[in-house]
């Protein structure tokens, strides 16, 4: 069955031309101390505002994964965004196990 959908209907379904596109990655975390934890975390939220993009997920002490989207309603995260996260994460030391994913429909692939 054929969706033909008006734009009003596509904008608030975030379909279409409006599909917000965005990006899991997940990494192992080598750290000692909360103090060396909560500077990682401070540096890739600072890295991740400087781009215009947010965050969600988690971590702790031996691992670190979330789902990244760009900050404006009906913006989507680029390959430059994804490929701007994967080398912050391999230029720290203390992440391994880098993993980033494709851009995928952020609202529909979850």
């Amino acid at each position: 069955m054929a969706q033909n959908r008006t734009r009003r209907l596509r904008k608030k379904l975030y379909t279409g031309e409006f599909t917000v596109l965005g990006f899991e990655f997940s990494c192992r975390l080598e750290m000692q101390q909360e103090s060396e934890f909560d500077q990682l975390i401070d540096d890739f939220m600072a890295f991740l505002e400087k781009r215009d993009l947010i965050m969600g997920g988690g971590a702790d002490l031996t691992s670190f994964d979330g789902f990244v989207v760009p900050e404006g309603r009906y913006n989507s995260a680029t390959e430059d965004d994804r490929t701007a996260v994967e080398q912050w994460l391999t230029e720290r030391a203390k992440c391994s196990e880098i993993k980033v994913g494709t851009l995928v429909d952020a609202n529909q692939a979850l």
